[in-house]
């Protein structure tokens, strides 16, 4: 009988142990790991490097939901449009609290996220796409700004309503509305007449199905969901991060670009200084580097800007002239530059790929490489007429009293002397007069080797000839 009691006894003690354990467990269990994204800047390449070292840590965490905290006035589409295409691929649901503004390419990767909330006050929409200078774009570039927002919210489905006997399919986000948010020839009645771009207000949004609820804070936002347990975990960039992020700005890649272009000019302009091309060669580790970190860069499009730099060279040095070998050159060193800025997997992708997607990098470094090359003229002439560096350039005069003499005075007397072609002139090459050897050119076409030459005149210790038949 003792047994028994002793049995029940431990029986009851071990069920007070298992129930508060359970608990804790069920509790566990339903609380929401909540990663939060932060976007409150302009939609750049750093934004973009934020969001997909985000999703793989928010992956890698279990994360329950993405929270994006944005409030921006837009950026550049092409980002935008690598960040919407991120949030429709996500297996993790991902949520917008847009914290006051998501214009432009904000509106783009807002409508992208599964679920919407938004300040008071705050405002979605206006995603014309505009250039550096705020004027509108031409209507090609419109067009696929245009189909991409209506695109993106026909991804978030429609809704079957069942009424008696009709079955009515409701957009969850109605993709007119979406293009209306970028084109001002659009009509819907009741929401925007002809002639406007349509933004929406907080209350707007929520009226017409751009927006879940109002709140002012992230805790608003999960009551509004319904999760009362959650946790939050930041994304915060690492120094490697924001190092990335800043040298990835188009401006300042713009400033790279600059200097490149500006480096190899200057030192062609003064050969054997040094610092120019040392320079020069920072800026391409400074500009390709971070680019390949990210992925944008690949072997192939660095190999094709360091064979231009070498074509331009060859004809500087090698090749009289400028011409077809030079040309190449330059459209090589710009295309490496202007497709390192560009997604390869964009390139890959004819889906996805678009105009904007190398119109606006190869705007960026045609203009840079216009002002480097400007800005090398200008400082090679200040700097070589400098007292501050008097070993750059030779400004003394040699006066011939003094015994200096700029060209061999015994080439005059060879006007009028006949000679052999050593080589053929083509129309510069060799000629042997007097068995001494000169530099000379033809004056009419070609004059092939062995031939019997004659020196028509001198021009600043230049030789011409003329072919004897």
């Amino acid at each position: 009988m003792k047994t028994i009691k002793f049995k029940r006894v431990l029986a009851f003690l071990f069920l007070i142990y298992l129930i508060p354990t359970a608990s804790a467990q069920d509790s566990t269990s339903q609380k929401k790991l909540v990663y939060k994204i932060n976007i409150k800047e302009n939609i750049m390449p750093a934004a973009w490097r934020s969001v997909k070292v985000g999703f793989d840590e928010a992956k890698q965490k279990n994360a329950d939901i993405i929270l994006i905290h944005l409030n921006t006035y837009g950026g550049m589409v092409n980002i935008a449009d690598s960040i919407r295409t991120k949030f429709l691929n996500s297996t993790i649901p991902v949520w917008v609290f847009i914290d006051n503004q998501a214009a432009s390419a904000g509106a783009l990767i807002s409508i992208a996220c599964d679920s919407i909330y938004m300040r008071k006050g705050g405002s979605i929409g206006a995603a014309t796409v505009v250039d550096q200078s705020g004027k509108v774009v031409p209507d090609k570039f419109q067009s696929f700004m245009r189909s991409t927002m209506r695109a993106t919210a026909e991804a978030k489905g429609y809704d079957t309503i069942i009424t008696g006997t009709d079955t009515i399919l409701k957009w969850r986000r109605d993709p007119r509305i979406a293009e209306a948010m970028v084109d001002p020839s659009i009509y819907i009645d009741g929401i925007i007449d002809t002639g406007k771009v349509l933004t929406f207000t907080t209350e707007e949004a929520i009226k017409y199905g751009y927006c879940e609820g109002k709140a002012e804070n992230i805790n608003e936002v999960m009551q509004h969901a319904g999760i009362k347990e959650y946790t939050v975990i930041e994304f915060r960039p690492s120094l490697i991060d924001g190092i990335i992020g800043f040298l990835t700005n188009p401006m300042v890649s713009g400033l790279l670009i600059m200097v490149i272009i500006g480096g190899i000019y200057f030192e062609l302009q003064t050969p054997g200084i040094g610092f120019p091309i040392a320079a020069a060669v920072v800026a391409a580790i400074l500009y390709f580097a971070p680019l390949y970190i990210e992925g944008l860069v690949e072997n192939w499009e660095i190999v094709i800007f360091i064979l231009g730099v070498i074509l331009v060279m060859v004809e500087i040095f090698a090749i009289p002239g400028f011409g077809i070998t030079g040309i190449s050159g330059i459209i090589l060193m710009v295309a490496g530059l202007t497709l390192a800025m560009v997604d390869n997997e964009t390139l890959r992708d004819p889906v996805s790929f678009n105009i904007l997607t190398i119109l606006k990098p190869f705007g960026i470094v045609v203009l840079s490489v216009f002002l480097g090359l400007i800005a090398g003229i200008y400082l090679s002439r200040k700097v070589l007429t400098s007292s501050l560096f008097p070993n750059l350039a030779l400004q003394n005069n040699l006066p011939n009293e003094d015994g200096y003499i700029g060209i061999d005075s015994k080439i005059k007397s060879k006007v009028g002397a006949e000679g052999t072609a050593i080589t053929t002139l083509r129309p510069a090459g060799k000629v042997e007069i007097d068995g001494e050897w000169y530099d000379a050119i033809a004056e009419f076409g070609y004059i092939e080797k062995g031939s019997k030459i004659k020196i028509t005149k001198d021009e600043a210790g230049q030789l011409y000839v003329t072919k004897i038949s």
